[in-house]
């Protein structure tokens, strides 16, 4: 049994458990949190030994400390942890003193200094062994203050806290057993045993006290927890009463209480007083509740006869008491209950005792009660902080004046005789007799001091005044016990009688304490009232009927007439100011005694009017009493300062009125009571100034200086007047000021003080006036301009506002800066002594002043040095967080900055001066250059800077922080501390953004606790206390944000200060996102907090209270869970990564923390539901998708304004000038400003009118002010929405691109990509959805489409997936159903949001693309099975998705086709070009036409065709070396290719000659403007990026080229029409031709253009084109010139491309780009053949054209047999080459030639395409490095292909090898042409030479045929050869012809024939003209073979 006992509890017995149950009982009482409830009472079970008996503490025992010894080698088991921890010696050392110190088990020390380690990061400065003090005291006053708000939670007698019954019970039952077992013995036994002195001597003893900050906390802690036993015994009394022991035990103790020196008590024994009091409390019989029987059932007073006995024994019995004044209150309460007992029926039973009362009250009055009372109860601090204190003692005094009142009677009667005595013995000047009694006076002064204080504003006064008058004020009443009052209840009768029967016949010694009385009961504006209205009665004016008897001595009257007496008295001494004896007047006039009643009358007086204005102006407008006047005559006599103080604290009461304010100013400067004027000739001074230094300083005492400042610290309130003084000085204020400043703040630390707090009261009173003139001071421009005034005939400087002449002085290094820093200084080093001293209040409030100056100085700087640098006036200044960088007079050093910090340090007793501290230190964060400065100052001295630290995090791990909307007006004191405490946070929250975001060191990262010294990235971030890391801001605000993760309900700070907490997520965002402390951050969250998962989880945080709030906070959040999947992604952390994917992306319900033995019992579970259930209960909302639900689209917009006075679009206009951007960088309205600009408007109305309008007008501007905040509210709201969606959107595009694509499977991805496809165009398309929001929902769409064809893409390529449900994972009806929200979407936006738009028409290109059929492998099977099969075979799902989707697109009509082709003709240029391929994508799948016919029929066709001839400027400014931009082409290019795709079919390209699109192009100079390419080569761009002009020329041409290739393919009726308008084209840019044809370099580009060129020049310059429409004759043979020219250089080019220069180009093809080679040179082979397809294929044409019998041909090349290369294909010599030369045409050779190679190339192609092909067929069989070398080429950058997967390596050498099958299939296509080409040009010719021709022998000159041929040749335009090459065929001689014959005979041999057939068997047959080939080489070889000789 011992040994489990022995073990260590880790959560600390004597405090961790007791602050949980401290905690607990705060929830369930304070917080009324009904989940505590439950918790609660386990933890009262667990802890009763803690409270029986109280405060008991483990006994030692040798076991223990055995055990304990043993620690350090043997080592001790720690609850909750496994095994047992070694425990170092020192510790145990310390283990045994706190032991023996506290006198408690060895086990419960260690347990203590254990935990004293543990939190020792919360108490920087301090070793474990003093938190371990602190922790022991704490412990216990949880214990205490858990008892007493449970005792407090009881119901009773005399309050209810409303708490649920099931509290109430198990308090009320916890409670009575504590009671039952003698908790009040208990309780003042350790209220007399605990005394701090007695702790402190123990303490010191044992070294156990620390600095001075820990000695107060330790003092504070004994106190408090000596006051909550004590307050815990008063809670139980005022509920429920005590037994007769436990009442009699409480007497004894109170029998020895002692006062403390000022003769009061102390808070413990006022609280027990108190509890006493309230045992004898039978008040509540009165009051007729509805448990007020059952009350009296357990009152004992009345059911206990013993106990009254007992009761009545012990305090009539005539044993002294220490304090005999105390006994007397006892008595004094006892004979008051029983007056009332005796009153009850109840009673009648008890006269014995009641018969006593008058004796006790007697033997009450004779220990000077009420004396007792004022000094002993009220003379305690506490007493006014607790109602039921002033409850009580209210009750007290008012049952004794309505319940005694013949007791009242008697003191009224001894107060008269001894009046008399005292006349006598004054009159007889013999002595005052001793025996006189005070007590009435006493009971007058008790009474004026106990209501003079009303903290909670109970105006309990109330009761001494019954109504004469009907009064107007219903509510000043109410009603009494639910009905409404027909005459007051007798008590209230009673004490009225009192207050007037008093002042009645008054005699002079009471005089004053009556007035005293009075003003404690005129305290509050209904008392105020009563109480004027009784000294307006007392005046003569009513009792004049009775006899012309004289008023009363207390009335207005007497007085005021007294006051006007004395000042005509006193007038005539006024002394001449120049008179010697000035110095001691004469004050003859009033006596000590009138000095105090005068001194009592003007206190009362400034008491109601404080609190009545009617009181006010009332008296101030009396045409007699003119007080204002009387007062400020008698300022100028000569009367003592304490008297002149009081009458200027009265005209400040005055002042209070705005209306008497401004009277009140003039009369100020008419007197001159401060001399502002000085008389010409006069020597001296007079004046206050006088009387502060000649009086009050040899006096040191400064009444009336510190009532002058109060004076004018009201009047600047109410109202500044600026022409003060006009006509004998310079108006203005400044005299005052200049006083103020030089008279009484500058030399005020060198005065001397007889009192030694009024220095910090003076230096209060003169700050709060530059406080308050500051902060109603704005900077205008006219306060910089020099104005002048006129003053007797000269003209002298005007003064400017006296805010100008502040904020002068504090942005100057002048004595009123010094003085404010050293202050600050004085304030913060006092502070640090945590001692009490004289006019501490005040110095704080002094120093709150300061630092009010400094941070409004701050914050006006701006515009005042802005204002001033406008001006160009000569005042120098200084930027004020300059100068607070200066050196400090005293320290030597620069640390005023450091001194502001320092009260952060002090938070928790001075939350005020913190928080202005904080927003200093925020505003002078924002200057870049301070912050390393501050860093260096902050981090100077080690013990300032853990001070620093400590302060900052201590703001902000504040517990009592309060978020809240309420104004702080409203709110009571503990909660307006709460609010400033959380502003404090926010402050300092915005200083760690602010600094976060300026250049390293800065104090964002000091405080955050990262390295300021070395680089911030080598920051190692530890828990606190780990490494000796210091606790940090970081750790607070991570502490913050944790707590509540681990409960269902979520972090608590999002709920409790939602805008706290976004800070808080915010500063965590910027340091992820910060490159330098990203990592240490990232580590350090993921590592020991697990930040990111636990808040994930919690998402959507949903706050109806303040959605702006709950949106911030997921936005900070979800972008930080962005930066983290980026980063584990990288760096490889999958299971991180994959936690996350999944919370956020899972559908199945998340089971947390499940233990491991349930795990799978609930997964069995789970598969049998979902066996049954088809899964369709597990499912749950995915997170992302519950995270956009909590994003509302909708938005209220404000209403238009509706004003009556001010004109509409002016005030619009105002509100635009008043916007500015806040710190978030949101632009919203200035309201302040706003305000200010509104009433100064009204203000400027002259006039009648204005006046009485003026209420109407203010509510005007109110209800503008109105819908301004709700604006803001809006655009907040709007702000947090837009920043919250792209949060997620940035979360959403992470998850799907960053990640790694195999932690989601493909169909999921699928499914995740549809749902939330589908909600967000779901919560878009609403109807109320905010046009704000879209843009980032149409980004979002992008990226969610985009990756929905990737997955859907690669799953079609993944050889795995069969999918029968239709196209991939996703369902067809899904992709249906996206397809028609985006379509929807795109609609919806209307006329407007054209960027917007872009985004979609991406989507939907992607979307498209989704069904369009991947490229396949052409397998060159034979064509007519695939033709049966392609017509009998099942549609394939990409068909048919796309038809579906067709039809889709369909259904919306007219009105998308708009809205497309809107875009595409003059959108946005990005939108245009997304529309114009979204068009070319619908028209390539829209078989029936449709769109393409109202694009024609709409006009939006021809619109596109005439802007091309728009687009040729710049287009033009393309070519410039250096182009501006690349917009143009990119637009050029989108609608080329449209009108491309218009043109592949018939239809489209007739519309399109019908527009006049070759005729636009016709007009396009740009493609005159080739580049010369030798001149750019220097201009080339070295990344790439940007093309050569070479390049971008032919981007420009090759579309075009495409465009009529394609539009003379498609049309078949306009055939003609077309070539003749594209040959047109070629012959207006003719000489562009044929510098192309020309062309040297054949490049890559050079031979693309050729390829095309070559294609149209074949299909347009033939004989019938020209023929169409009637041409000149001069025209007709210009164009013939130009098409021979055509022909010509086509031919010559073919020589170029046929012959060796083709080897060479593709051999330099490698040269120039190996790395690129295989692709490069497949395309450059296919451009080659593709340009000799094209040249044949012309050939062909001209030769068919010309005539179709062989006899009339014309012949393109020369009968000649030359070969350009050798048999082999070898290079031969260039030489031979039959080059271009105008006079000789090609030889024949060259077509044979062509014919060879291209017949090997053939089967060299068919080798490789059949390889290829076995290859695709099986890929899963080829080596890896063999998949290495196919994936090369596709993948971009060196070492790409290793980094690839090998399913994704797979994919890309499936992607090559069909490249490379279809590359050799269109290869092969275009060899098997050209051999069919050559042959028939080849037979041709060969037919002609060989048949036809007749030889042009000199002797065959007369032959028939040879001229007919010449003429043929001259004759034939068309023949492509002029009259050079007509000479030159017309020497064709018959050996020409032989050896013609011989040399084909050779060339096409067998073995030519043979390859030819083959090829025609291999090819042909599927793909062209089946036997062509056999027929032509049969004719060939029957016409070169041999003839028989």
């Amino acid at each position: 049994m011992m040994a489990v006992q022995m073990a260590v509890n880790s959560g600390t017995s004597l405090w961790g458990s007791l602050k949980e149950l401290s905690e607990t009982v705060d929830g369930a009482v304070l917080r009324r949190q009904s989940d505590c409830v439950h918790v609660l009472d386990l933890l009262l079970k667990k802890h009763k030994q803690q409270f029986l008996p109280l405060f008991k503490n483990p006994p030692k025992s040798s076991d223990q400390r055995e055990k304990v010894r043993k620690a350090s080698t043997e080592g001790i088991t720690i609850q909750g942890q496994q095994g047992s921890r070694l425990i170092p010696e020192q510790l145990l050392t310390e283990a045994f003193i706190i032991s023996d110190l506290f006198e408690i088990g060895e086990l419960a020390a260690l347990e203590l200094i254990l935990a004293g380690e543990h939190q020792k990061p919360h108490f920087p400065g301090l070793s474990r062994g003093l938190v371990a003090v602190l922790l022991y005291w704490d412990g216990k006053l949880c214990v205490a203050n858990s008892l007493r708000k449970l005792i407090q939670t009881r119901r009773g007698k005399t309050f209810t806290l409303n708490l649920s019954g099931e509290l109430v019970a198990l308090a009320t039952r916890f409670t009575d057993d504590l009671m039952s077992q003698g908790l009040t013995k208990r309780i003042l036994s350790l209220v007399s045993d605990i005394s701090v002195t007695r702790e402190f001597e123990r303490l010191q003893k044992e070294r156990g006290l620390g600095n001075e900050k820990h000695r107060k906390e330790v003092s504070d802690l004994i106190k408090d927890c000596r006051l909550a036993l004590a307050d815990s015994l008063f809670s139980w009394t005022c509920q429920s009463p005590l037994s007769e022991d436990d009442t009699l035990a409480l007497i004894g103790h109170l029998e020895t209480v002692t006062a403390q020196a000022d003769g009061s008590l102390d808070d413990v024994s006022l609280a027990l007083v108190m509890a006493l009091l309230y045992c004898m409390d039978v008040s509540f019989i009165e009051q007729g509740t509805e448990d007020r029987e059952d009350l009296l059932q357990g009152l004992p007073l009345l059911t206990e006869r013993q106990y009254v006995s007992a009761v009545h024994n012990r305090l009539l019995s005539n044993q002294p008491w220490k304090l005999p004044g105390l006994q007397a209150v006892c008595r004094l309460a006892w004979a008051l209950s029983l007056r009332v007992l005796s009153q009850l029926p109840q009673g009648s039973g008890l006269v014995e005792f009641t018969e006593a009362d008058e004796v006790l009250v007697d033997q009450a009055l004779l220990g000077d009660v009420f004396l007792f009372m004022r000094e002993g109860m009220l003379g305690c601090e506490s007493f006014t902080q607790e109602e039921f204190y002033i409850r009580r003692l209210h009750s007290l005094i008012t049952d004794f004046l309505a319940l005694m009142p013949m007791k009242v009677k008697q003191l009224r009667n001894r107060a008269d005789e001894d009046a008399r005595l005292v006349h006598m013995s004054l009159q007889m000047d013999s002595e005052i007799p001793a025996s006189l009694r005070k007590d009435l006076d006493h009971l007058m002064t008790l009474i004026g001091e106990f209501y003079s204080k009303d903290h909670f504003g109970l105006e309990l006064a109330l009761e001494f005044w019954c109504p004469t008058e009907s009064l107007q004020h219903t509510s000043l009443h109410g009603s009494y016990l639910g009905m409404a009052i027909q005459r007051p209840p007798h008590k209230q009768v009673v004490l009225s009688k009192f207050v007037r029967q008093m002042g009645d016949l008054l005699p002079s010694t009471l005089y004053i304490s009556y007035l005293h009385m009075l003003k404690g009961l005129s305290n509050g504006p209904q008392c105020a009232h009563y109480s004027f209205s009784l000294l307006k009665t007392n005046g003569p004016t009513y009792s004049d009927n009775i006899q012309g008897v004289s008023g009363s001595p207390v009335s207005w009257e007497h007085f005021f007439h007294s006051l006007m007496l004395y000042h005509e008295n006193l007038r005539r001494d006024l002394p001449n100011p120049d008179a010697a004896h000035y110095r001691h007047p004469p004050i003859r006039g009033i006596t000590q005694r009138e000095l105090d009643g005068l001194t009592a009358f003007l206190e009362l007086l400034t008491t109601i009017i404080t609190w009545s204005e009617n009181a006010r102006l009332a008296l101030c407008e009396h045409p007699q009493w003119t007080p204002v006047v009387v007062m400020l005559g008698l300022l100028q006599c000569s009367v003592p300062p304490v008297l002149k103080a009081e009458l200027l604290n009265c005209l400040a009461a005055f002042g209070k009125s705005p209306e008497i304010a401004a009277s009140l100013w003039q009369s100020l400067e008419y007197t001159q009571i401060l001399q502002t004027v000085r008389a010409p000739g006069q020597r001296q001074a007079a004046g206050l100034e006088v009387e502060l230094n000649e009086i009050e300083s040899s006096c040191e005492e400064y009444p009336l200086t510190r009532a002058f400042c109060h004076l004018i610290s009201t009047l600047v309130e109410s109202s500044l007047p600026l022409n003060l003084g006009a006509g004998l000085r310079v108006p203005g204020f400044q005299p005052y000021l200049n006083f103020l400043r030089e008279g009484v703040f500058l030399p005020f630390p060198t005065r001397a003080y007889r009192r030694p707090g009024e220095k910090w009261e003076v230096a209060d009173a003169v700050l709060e006036v530059f406080h308050k003139l500051l902060r109603d001071y704005e900077p205008q421009s006219s306060d910089f301009i020099q104005e002048m005034v006129e003053l007797q005939g000269e003209q002298i400087p005007a003064h400017k506002p006296p805010g100008h002449s502040i904020m002068f002085h504090l942005l100057n290094d002048s004595p009123t800066l010094a003085l404010c820093l050293s202050l600050l200084e004085e304030g913060v080093r006092q502070l640090d002594t945590y001692a009490s001293f004289p006019g501490k209040g005040h110095l704080e409030s002094a120093v709150l002043h300061c630092l009010c100056l400094i941070d409004l100085a701050l914050q006006k700087q701006l515009v005042f040095m802005d204002l001033l640098r406008e001006s160009q006036s000569s005042l120098l200044i200084f930027p004020l967080e300059q100068l607070l960088q200066g050196v400090s007079s005293q320290t030597k050093r620069a640390d005023h900055i450091v001194n502001i910090a320092r009260y952060l340090y002090h938070s928790t007793s001075n939350p005020e001066a913190a928080f202005q501290s904080s927003k200093i230190l925020r505003h002078i964060a924002k200057y870049p250059n301070i912050q390393t400065r501050l860093v260096g100052d902050f981090t100077h001295d080690q013990t300032v800077s853990n001070k620093l630290m400590a302060g900052f995090v201590e703001c902000l791990d504040n517990d009592e922080a309060e978020e809240g909307t309420e104004k702080e007006e409203e709110l009571d004191p503990q909660r307006r501390i709460g609010r400033i405490r959380h502003k404090i946070q926010v402050h300092i929250l915005n200083l760690l953004i602010t600094s976060l975001e300026l250049k390293t060191p800065n104090l964002g990262l000091y405080l955050l606790g990262y390295e300021v010294k070395k680089p911030v990235s080598s920051t190692n971030l530890q828990d606190p206390g780990v490494l000796g890391c210091p606790r940090s801001c970081l750790h607070a605000i991570l502490s913050l944000l944790q707590r509540g993760t681990e409960k269902r309900s979520g972090p608590i700070l999002t709920q409790k200060a939602p805008h706290l907490a976004e800070l808080c997520y915010q500063v965590i965002y910027q340091l992820c996102a910060f490159p330098d402390t990203s990592g240490p951050t990232m580590r350090f969250l993921r590592t020991s907090q697990d930040f990111l998962f636990s808040h994930l989880q919690h998402l959507p945080f949903i706050l109806s209270s303040n959605e702006i709030a709950a949106l911030s906070q997921m936005s900070w959040l979800m972008k930080t869970a962005a930066i983290e999947l980026r980063v584990t992604s990288l760096n490889r952390q999958r299971s991180h990564t994959q936690r996350l994917v999944n919370l956020l992306l899972d559908d199945q319900p998340y089971t947390q923390h499940t233990a491991d033995g349930e795990s799978g019992m609930e997964e069995e579970s789970r598969s049998v539901s979902g066996f049954l259930h088809f899964d369709s209960v597990s499912k749950v909302r995915r997170k992302l998708l519950s995270v956009l639900d909590a994003i509302d689209f909708s938005q209220d917009m404000p209403e238009l304004l509706q004003l009556d006075f001010f004109e509409r679009t002016q005030i619009e206009q105002v509100i635009s000038n008043c916007e500015q951007v806040n710190d978030q960088g949101h632009t919203v309205c200035n309201v302040k400003l706003l305000h200010r600009v509104l009433v100064a408007e009204v203000n400027a109305l002259q006039g009648m009118a204005a006046i009485g309008q003026r209420p109407l007008l203010m509510e005007e501007v109110n209800s503008i002010l109105q819908q301004v905040v709700e604006r803001n509210r809006v655009r907040r709201s709007l702000n947090a929405k837009r920043h919250a969606l792209q949060s997620w959107r940035n979360l959403v595009e992470t998850l799907l691109t960053a990640c790694p694509s195999d932690l989601i499977p493909a169909e999921d991805r699928q499914l995740i990509i549809r749902d939330l496809l589908l909600d967000l165009h779901d919560k878009v398309l609403s109807e109320d959805a905010a046009g704000e929001l879209m843009p980032i929902v149409a980004g979002a769409v992008f990226t969610l489409t985009a990756q929905l064809n990737q997955s859907v893409l690669s799953e079609q390529q993944s050889p795995a997936v069969t999918t029968s449900s239709g196209f991939a994972s996703i369902a067809n009806s899904s992709l249906h159903l996206i397809l028609r929200k985006l379509l929807d979407f795109i609609l919806s936006t209307g006329g407007g949001y054209q960027r917007l738009r872009a985004h979609l028409y991406g989507s939907l290109l992607y979307y498209l693309q989704i069904a369009q059929k991947p490229e396949e492998p052409d397998t060159l099977q034979s064509a007519g099975n695939a033709m049966w099969e392609r017509l009998t075979s099942p549609e394939d799902t990409f068909s048919k998705l796309q038809k579906e989707n067709l039809l889709i697109i369909e259904n919306y009509g007219k009105s998308l086709m708009e809205v497309v082709c809107r875009d595409a003709c003059d959108g946005h240029d990005i939108s245009r070009m997304l529309a114009l391929a979204v068009l070319d994508r619908i028209l390539s799948i829209d078989r029936q036409n449709q769109w393409l016919l109202y694009i024609c029929n709409s006009g939006y066709l021809r619109t596109l065709v005439e802007s091309l001839r728009q687009d040729d400027g710049a287009l033009q400014s393309l070519l410039s070396p250096q182009p501006p931009l690349f917009k143009p082409l990119y637009i050029y290019e989108s609608k080329m290719a449209l009108l491309t795709r218009v043109a592949k079919t018939g239809q489209g390209a007739v519309e399109l000659l019908r527009c006049g699109l070759v005729s636009h192009l016709t007009e396009c100079q740009v493609f005159d403007m080739i580049p010369d390419s030798d001149a750019h080569r220097v201009m080339r761009d070295p990344s790439g990026f940007i093309p050569s002009p070479m390049d971008r020329y032919r981007q420009i041409l090759l579309p075009a080229l495409r465009l009529f290739q394609i539009i003379l393919t498609s049309t078949t009726m306009n055939h003609q029409q077309g070539a003749a308008q594209i040959l047109q084209w070629l012959i207006v840019h003719a000489d562009t031709i044929q510098s192309l044809l020309r062309c040297q370099e054949l490049s890559m580009g050079a031979l693309q253009q050729l390829s095309l060129l070559t294609g149209i020049i074949s299909k347009t310059a033939l004989p019938g084109v020209l023929e169409m429409g009637e041409v000149s004759s001069a025209v007709l043979m210009e164009f013939q010139g130009h098409i021979t020219r055509f022909q010509r250089l086509s031919l010559s080019l073919l020589s170029r491309l046929a012959g060796s220069e083709r080897e060479r180009l593709l051999k330099q093809a490698e040269i120039n780009a190996p790395g690129e080679s295989a692709e490069q040179r497949e395309e450059m082979e296919v451009a080659m053949q593709q340009v000799c397809a094209n040249i044949m294929e012309y050939c062909q044409t001209l030769l068919l054209q010309s005539c179709s019998q062989a006899q009339f041909s014309i012949c393109l090349f020369s009968p000649s047999g030359s070969e350009p290369a050798g048999r082999d294909g070898g290079r031969s010599d260039l030489s031979s080459v039959p080059l271009m030369s105008s006079s000789r045409a090609p030889s024949l050779g060259l077509v044979l030639y062509l014919l060879k190679n291209t017949a090997t190339d053939f089967f060299r192609f068919h080798q490789s395409h059949r390889q290829s092909l076995s290859k695709l067929q099986s890929l899963d069989q080829l080596p890896p490095e063999e998949l290495k070398e196919l994936c090369q080429g596709l993948v971009a950058g060196p070492g790409a292909v290793e980094k690839t997967s090998s399913v994704q390596r797979s994919l890309l050498a499936k992607k090559r090898l069909v490249q490379l099958v279809n590359n050799r299939a269109k290869l092969l296509g275009l060899c098997s042409y050209i051999i069919e080409t050559c042959l028939f040009v080849f037979w041709r010719h060969l037919e002609y030479y060989l048949l036809h021709c007749t030889p042009n022998d000199p002797k065959d000159t007369l032959m028939p045929g040879s001229s007919l041929y010449r003429s043929r040749l001259r004759d034939d335009v068309f023949s492509g050869l002029q009259s050079g090459g007509s000479r030159g065929l017309s020497r064709v001689s018959q050996s020409d012809l032989d050896l013609l014959k011989g040399d084909m005979a050779a060339g096409f041999g067998e073995a030519l024939q043979r390859k030819l057939l083959e090829v025609e068997a291999l090819y042909s047959q599927v793909r062209s003209r089946y036997t062509f080939i056999q027929a032509l080489v049969r004719r060939i070889r029957g016409l070169v073979r041999p003839t028989k000789s």
